[in-house]
Parts: structure tokens; C-alpha cells; sequence
């Protein structure tokens, strides 16, 4: 197969803007590759940043609008994107935005019009990953363990700290991977009660002080006591989580410290391995929530918490979309029954042409 460059674009439930990564993946040796060419991170205007969190509320006519308008956003970004780095790209795989994820009620969706993507850029453009494996019976997410599986198969855990943490491991054959608990999109939040966009190394979270009962309210949570395959939408912690912590009445820092502990615990309860050989990998914006890593070492030294290539630990969702785009357009499996629980795997996306 001729080596493809793909750009990967990915929007996180955390709101703190929109990743690119521009890769070429080849093939050495019957093993996936991948090379990172150029990367960005694109923060959202606070007009736009508000618009996305108020979305879940909106009426018909007004999704439909901001699914178009945000389709052209990413157009944009894109046209940006090249300006500054002259490559080629050969294809455009966008996640698009969560507005609303409810696989038990049988939808999920993304925003972003692929239309209008491939309108703005020119480029052949695939979205809309998540639908066919929820028709399917599964929970639509994650679909980040394809790629842990067939590019970073050298670690015994993948975990990815974004709005929401996820993990992924081998075991008996398969892959196995669940949305672990909520992270960013909670730590972002009360951060901004402080002034802050986000709890820079957690240093908020290390002044205050950990509060048992609101500890274990949050370990108690029935999510965290039912067997994957399962996820988590925003909708589920905006009406179970955010309650609870306000009603703590614990101070903003208290309750960052709390959650960080929350965080932490939950995360070492997944980690089911009696043996860990080759180490954890750690990604996404927690993976510089260095408070945050400290506890998880302190909790359980031997996962051997390895950091990555400084591209991978900020773009790998944006690298995994970009190879679940090639997944799709080499008409290859991309989302894993084994993951989700849908009936069977699938091969999702739906292609614009922008030619």
C-alpha cells in the first residue's frame, strides 16, 4: 500500500480546543506504522467554546445550523493548517464534536458537518464514526483501542486522560477498553471557578484537601460498579456528578482534590493485570496533571507510568482518528464488538468527497 498522509482532527468533551495531527502510516513488516508530520492545537474563541456547551439544550433548527457552521470552522482550520505547513494531505478524518452521547437510548452524535469540511478544504473527508457500531447494539465509544491494539501494542495499558479517562488492555485474546471514570471535563470545570481554563499541574487540586464522604458518594456510583462494555456522555455527569460535588459544599480546591483522588483510585481499580511486563502508557491533557500522575505512582508504583513522544501524549486521539480514517478507507474493521458490545465489529465512517 502506497503510504497515505492523514489529518486527524478531534474535539474533546473538555472543550479546551481542537487537535490536528498530520500523519503518514505505512506498513513494515506486516505491523502498522505511523509518522507524525505536523501538528497543531487550535484553541476554541470563547464566543465558539460557549456555544459548543450550550448545544445539548439547543432546538432542532438551531443543531442543524451549528452543525453546518462548525463543519465550516473545521474547513477553515484546516485551510489554516496547511498555510502553515505546506504537506500533503490525502485525507481528512474528523471525530467532530459530542454534543450528545446516549448509546442505551440507541444515538449518539458528533457535530460537524463532513460536507461541509470537504467543501471548505477540498479534501476527501470521513466523520460520523460513532453511529454504526450504536445501530449495532454497542456503545459507539471507545474507539480509541483499534489504534492502542495495532500502534502501541508494546504497553501493557493504554490510558488516555481526556474530558473523560479511558483505558485499554490486552487479555484473553482480545482487547478490552471502557470509559474509566470523568476527568478533564470535571477539572476544567471547577478550575473556572477559579479563573482558570484548567488546573495547571494540578497545583489547585495539591492546595486543597480530601474529603472522605464526598470520596466515597463519588466511588460509590453505580457506573463504576457495572462491567464494560460501557461509557460515559457529558449528559451523565452534568446530571449525576457536577450535583453531587455542589451539593458538598467543600471549597473549589477541596473538591478538585477530592476528584483528583477520585480520578486516581478509579483508574488503579481497572488496572487488572497481576503482572505488568512492558509499563503504561499515558496520554491526553491529564497526562500534565503532574499531581495527578503522582498519585497514580504513589497508588500503584508498579504500572511503570511511561510517557511517550511529547506528539503522542497531546495528539494521540487526533493520531488514532487519523488511522481509524484509514481504517475506513482500506475498508478494515475500526470499531471492536469486543470493545463496544455491538453484535459485531464494524467498519464506520461515513466519506465526503472534497473533490
Amino acid at each position: 500500500m502506497t503510504a497515505l498522509h492523514i489529518l486527524g482532527l478531534m474535539s474533546g468533551t473538555s472543550l479546551d480546543g481542537l487537535d490536528m495531527a498530520l500523519c503518514r502510516f505505512y506498513k513494515e513488516n506486516g505491523a502498522w506504522r505511523y509518522e507524525v508530520l505536523a501538528s497543531a492545537c487550535e484553541d476554541y474563541p470563547a464566543a465558539l467554546k460557549n456555544k459548543l456547551s450550550q448545544l445539548p439544550a439547543a432546538g432542532g433548527e438551531e443543531l442543524a445550523r451549528a452543525h453546518a457552521e462548525y463543519g465550516l470552522y473545521l474547513g477553515q482550520a484546516i485551510n489554516r493548517f496547511r498555510k502553515t505547513n505546506s504537506l500533503r494531505i490525502d485525507l481528512v478524518s474528523s471525530h467532530g464534536h459530542t454534543v450528545f452521547h446516549q448509546p442505551e437510548n440507541g444515538f449518539t452524535f458528533q457535530l460537524g458537518s463532513g460536507a461541509a469540511i470537504a467543501a471548505t478544504c477540498g479534501i476527501d473527508t470521513i466523520c460520523d464514526f460513532r453511529t454504526t457500531d450504536v445501530a449495532l447494539g454497542g456503545q459507539g465509544a471507545p474507539l480509541v483501542p483499534v489504534g492502542d491494539e495495532l500502534l502501541f501494542g508494546d504497553y501493557d495499558y493504554c490510558l488516555n486522560i481526556g474530558g473523560i479517562a479511558n483505558i485499554s488492555y490486552h487479555e484473553n485474546g482480545k482487547r478490552v477498553a471502557f470509559d474509566v471514570c470523568p476527568a478533564n471535563i470535571v477539572l476544567n470545570g471547577l478550575s473556572e471557578l477559579l479563573g482558570k481554563p484548567y488546573d495547571d499541574c494540578g497545583r489547585f487540586a495539591q492546595a486543597g484537601k480530601t474529603d472522605k464522604k464526598l470520596l466515597e458518594k463519588l466511588d460509590a456510583l453505580d457506573y463504576y460498579h457495572t462491567a464494560p462494555p460501557k461509557s460515559i456522555g457529558r449528559e451523565w455527569v452534568d446530571a449525576v456528578v457536577f450535583p453531587l460535588l455542589r451539593s458538598s459544599g467543600l471549597s473549589v480546591h477541596d473538591q478538585l482534590r477530592t476528584f483528583t483522588e477520585h480520578i486516581a483510585a478509579q483508574i488503579m481499580r481497572s488496572c487488572i493485570h497481576p503482572v505488568i511486563k512492558k509499563g503504561m502508557l499515558v496520554t491526553g491533557g491529564g497526562a500534565f496533571n503532574t499531581f495527578l500522575v503522582d498519585r497514580l505512582n504513589a497508588g500503584k508504583p508498579e504500572l511503570h507510568i511511561a510517557a511517550g513522544k511529547p506528539e503522542t501524549v497531546k495528539f494521540k486521539e487526533a493520531i488514532i482518528f487519523a488511522f481509524l480514517g484509514l481504517l475506513r478507507h482500506q475498508h478494515e474493521p475500526n470499531a471492536l464488538s469486543s470493545v463496544t458490545g455491538a453484535s459485531r465489529n464494524s467498519i464506520g465512517g461515513c466519506i465526503y468527497s472534497g473533490k
